[in-house]
């Protein structure tokens, strides 16, 4: 496998903060930094976050059992396919998915994971899949990054709460019980047969509230500025890369941004890369209907639809390809 990438210097560059900040004693830069991040959100959505906490090792780790995996034979791979439940667990192969409103497939196959099932809970999100059989230690390293990318999430979205004027525990207490998924994702070589309009991962916005992604093994990321140009977030496996989605978009009545985004084409056609985002999504039945006091802050008026998480959720995987109407 690659190793991670390092910084870039570039022109433009997405805002950078640091989660030390935060968790100091120091009110004032916990202050500097709920501020940063909800401005950031408000402008172009996207902010990377360094001293998160989560160990370097274990990222490491994580991307060598994704790659054990999808080095697996194709038909021992689809063992772990599951589109009964739109393949919000287990596997998906190469070209299932497409962005919205673009026909050609994402050139990619990847691993959804969630909240592991704890016993006597009967939770409303799917059971995970694991593959115990092929990577013995699969499903122990990716549930701890799992668990402490989805701690991180939590606090970040306690700040974008207080940022917005609300309790701490305003956005976090909506994700509990959400389906919350973190995706291993694996981009192989493209070859020579990529069907026209076929790229990594199409121009599109993501549906949940928040995405932490940690540093991708090749750079290929790229943000969509305000005038429609592309911003090319260099890689560095210190940081985190998060972005504000549909559903929190929907809900501030569009205060914090749901920006378009895409994985290119790298220039070598052998070339792989791996990437590991996390969705953060709230429970189905939280109510998105953008909120008065927001409306007030922004248009006026309600600029996004009523739906609940859940129908939201349906919506976009049938958009997507990965479910049925």
């Amino acid at each position: 496998m690659p190793s991670l990438p390092q910084t870039d210097n570039m022109t433009r560059s997405i805002p950078v903060v640091d989660f030390a900040d935060y968790l100091s004693s120091d009110e004032n830069r916990r202050n500097k930094f709920i501020e940063h991040v909800g401005s950031s959100l408000k402008d172009i959505g996207f902010f990377a976050l360094k001293n998160h906490g989560i160990p370097l090792e274990l990222i490491h780790q994580s991307y060598d059992n994704g790659d054990a995996f999808f080095g697996l034979d194709q038909s021992s791979k689809s063992n772990y396919s599951r589109a009964e439940i739109s393949h919000q667990r287990g596997y998906t192969a190469f070209g299932v998915e497409h962005a919205k409103d673009n026909p050609a497939p994402d050139l990619k196959e990847f691993w959804q994971t969630g909240r592991t099932h704890q016993p006597g809970e009967n939770p409303s999100y799917p059971e995970n899949a694991w593959p115990d059989a092929d990577v013995p230690q699969f499903k122990q390293t990716i549930d701890d990054l799992y668990n402490r990318m989805e701690h991180v999430s939590r606090e970040l979205l306690s700040a974008c709460s207080i940022y917005l004027g609300k309790e701490a525990n305003w956005l976090p207490e909506m994700t509990d019980d959400g389906n919350t998924i973190m995706r291993i994702i694996h981009y192989p070589p493209l070859g020579d047969d990529v069907q026209e309009g076929a790229v990594r991962s199409a121009a599109h916005e993501d549906i949940n509230f928040i995405t932490l992604l940690v540093t991708a093994t090749a750079d290929g990321l790229e943000v969509m500025d305000h005038d429609g140009t592309w911003i090319k977030v260099a890689g560095d496996e210190r940081n985190i890369i998060v972005d504000s989605g549909d559903m929190i978009q929907n809900l501030t009545n569009g205060l914090f941004k749901s920006t378009t985004h895409r994985v290119v084409n790298p220039a070598s056609k052998s070339a792989r890369r791996f990437s590991m985002p996390m969705f953060v999504h709230p429970r189905n039945s939280i109510d998105l209907t953008p909120r008065p006091e927001f409306i007030e802050m922004t248009s006026g008026k309600a600029d996004f639809q009523s739906i609940n998480a859940g129908d939201y959720l349906h919506q976009r995987l049938v958009e997507i390809g990965l479910a049925k109407n």
